[in-house]
C-alpha cells in the first residue's frame, strides 16, 4: 500500500495521469480499468494533453469501465458511456472496439454481468484499475453491505450515493436507483490499483479505507489486502489520517 498526499486536486490529477501514462509507455497494449465522475475528470484532461502534445498512444489500449446506471441509454448525457466519450475517448486515438462499458439497458442484467466478466478475462485481466471513492467508502458501485460482491452485478444504490450523485441531475428524483458494477473480485484481480480522492467530504471514507477493519461495510477497505495499491489524495481528503500515514 502506498499513499501519496498532494497539495490539491490539480496536483492529484497530474500524479494520477503520470501513472497511467507510464503504464501505457511500458506496455502499449495495456488493459485499463476506468472510473467516471468528477474525481478522475482532470486526470483525463491531463492524459488528453499528453496525447496531443507528445503523442501518448492509445491505439493498442483496451479499457473497461467500472459501472453504468441501469436504465440510461448510451446517448443519455448522464450515462457513463456519454461521460467517457465526451470527456476522454473522443479526444484520444483509442479504437472503439477496444472500449468496454457495462450496458445498463440490457434486458438481462445478469447475463450482461457474466458477459462482462468473460470479456475482462478474455483480454487477460486488468493491468491498472483507476478508482474513486464514495462518501460511504464504496468503490465502483459496490455499496456497503454485509458481504463483498465478487463479480459484475446489479446494485441497488444507497440513498447517500443517490443524494451525492444528484448534483449531476436536475433533481434527486432523476437519479437512477440501480446500477451495474464490477465486483470486488474484479477490482482485486487488477494487477495495479490507483484510488483517487479529494476534498473534505472524502476524508472519513479515506480513513475507513486505510485505517479501519477490512469489512464490506466499508468496501474500499479491501484494498488494504491488494498487492499493489496506491492512494493519491489531496490534503483535505487525507485530513483524518494519522500522522504516521502522512
Amino acid at each position: 500500500m502506498r499513499i501519496l498526499i498532494t497539495t490539491n486536486y490539480e496536483e492529484m490529477s497530474i500524479e494520477a495521469a503520470k501513472i497511467v501514462a507510464g503504464q501505457i509507455y511500458l506496455k502499449p497494449a495495456s488493459v485499463l480499468g476506468l472510473a467516471t465522475g468528477s474525481t478522475p475528470l482532470k486526470m483525463y484532461e491531463n492524459l488528453i494533453a499528453v496525447h496531443k502534445t507528445i503523442g501518448l498512444d492509445f491505439s493498442q489500449v483496451t479499457t473497461f469501465n467500472l459501472d453504468e446506471y441501469i436504465g440510461l441509454s448510451a446517448d443519455n448525457p448522464q450515462s457513463y458511456h456519454y461521460f467517457m466519450y465526451e470527456n476522454f475517448f473522443k479526444q484520444i486515438n483509442i479504437r472503439r472496439e477496444n472500449i468496454f462499458i457495462p450496458d445498463g439497458t440490457a434486458e438481462d442484467i445478469f447475463a450482461e454481468s457474466k458477459n462482462y466478466d468473460a470479456l475482462i478475462e478474455s483480454k487477460g485481466g486488468i493491468d491498472l484499475q483507476i478508482l474513486g471513492i464514495g462518501q460511504n467508502a464504496h468503490i465502483g458501485f459496490n455499496e456497503p453491505d454485509i458481504k463483498f460482491e465478487a463479480t459484475t452485478h446489479k446494485v441497488k444504490l444507497d440513498d447517500e450515493t443517490i443524494s451525492a450523485n444528484s448534483r449531476f441531475f436536475k433533481n434527486v428524483d432523476e437519479v437512477p436507483k440501480f446500477a451495474i458494477s464490477m465486483g470486488i473480485k474484479n477490482i482485486m484481480l487488477a494487477r495495479r490499483v490507483v484510488l483517487l480522492a479529494n476534498g473534505k467530504n472524502k476524508a472519513a471514507a479515506v480513513y475507513k479505507a486505510l485505517c479501519g477493519s477490512v469489512t464490506p461495510e466499508a468496501p474500499a477497505s479491501i484494498l488494504q489486502l491488494h498487492q499493489d495499491a496506491t492512494f493519491i489524495l489531496d490534503k483535505e481528503a487525507a485530513a483524518d489520517l494519522p500522522q504516521d500515514l502522512k
